[in-house]
This record gives C-alpha cells, structure tokens and sequence, in this order.
C-alpha cells in the first residue's frame, strides 16, 4: 500500500464538464470490471443480451450525449484502456504492488461504481 489517502483525478476549479467526464470515466471503468468487459471483448458484448450492459456500452441509452460526448464513449475507452483492472494489471503489478483494497467490492474491498441510469 502506498497510502490511504483517498486520491483521485484532479482538474482545474471550475471546469465541471471536464470533471463529470473524468469522475464518470473513472467509473466507467470499474463498471466494465464488473460486467466482465475488457478491451478484447467490449466489441463483442455490444450485442450482450443484458438490457444494462447495453444501456451502459450506449447501444439503447443517450447517456453518453448527456456528457456532451458520443453514446459510444465506453467502447472507445475500455477499447482503448481496458477496464480498471487491467490498467492495473498493466501498470501496477509489474512493479511488484498488490491490488489490496483498491480490489471490486465482490472481491471483498472498497471499489464499486455507482449506478449508471
């Protein structure tokens, strides 16, 4: 554990357009963790049978337009980044830090993203 901070993305006071779209890309990508997307699967589960993960990918939802931004934003960023677990993957574990507590809440700790409606 490096500390026990509650650290997260940080902006410009002011700029509330650029801060929704960060704090909602961050959940984005724990959502995706949760449903089991990643960047090699989130085209596939375009045509998921889960009415969420439809709605959370922007197939039957205009969530993405109420960010000022295309409903297809998910696709693009967990294409892109993948999902809050394989950054990590990525960028973490190779340089030898556990998970720990930043772990999905069904893995028993404290990450989980709130809903997407």
């Amino acid at each position: 554990m490096i500390s026990k901070e509650p650290l997260g993305p940080v902006i410009r006071k002011g700029d509330w357009k650029f801060f929704d779209l960060a704090r909602w890309t961050y959940i984005t990508r724990l959502q995706a963790e949760e449903f089991g997307i990643t960047s090699a699967n989130v085209k596939a589960r375009l045509n998921d049978e889960n009415p969420d993960v439809k709605r959370f990918l922007g197939v039957n939802s205009e969530f993405g337009k109420m960010l000022g931004v295309s409903n297809g934003w998910v696709v693009k960023i967990i294409s892109q980044v993948g999902n809050f677990g394989e950054s990590g993957e990525r960028n973490v574990t190779p340089i030898g830090l556990p998970r720990g507590v930043n772990a999905l809440w069904n893995a028993g700790e404290i990450q989980y993203p709130p809903p997407m409606r």
